[in-house]
């Protein structure tokens, strides 16, 4: 297989993630009423709780992840070859 087909596969790939995740919206919020849902939500939002989210913990279980694996790499280049 040619570089230009893996490129042009890729290319593709990436193409056609970016307009599903465009135009799958896009219809959704088109086939619904005008701006009911956004009004609706609007009137039902509550104030935000102090303290950790779903999103917070997320991101810390990640950086944890992070920091471990740059540790590992770290000690493993600092050890002499066997």
């Amino acid at each position: 297989m040619s570089a230009w087909d893996k490129w042009r596969g890729r290319l593709g790939t990436v193409l056609g993630t970016v307009g599903l995740s465009v135009f799958i919206p896009v219809a959704a919020w088109a086939s619904s009423g005008s701006g009911e849902i956004v009004v609706r939500a609007g009137q039902n939002a509550r104030p935000a709780k102090p303290g950790f989210s779903g999103f917070d913990c997320c991101l810390m279980v990640l950086f944890g992840i992070g920091l471990l694996v740059v540790l590992y790499i770290k000690l493993a280049r600092n050890r002499p070859p066997d």
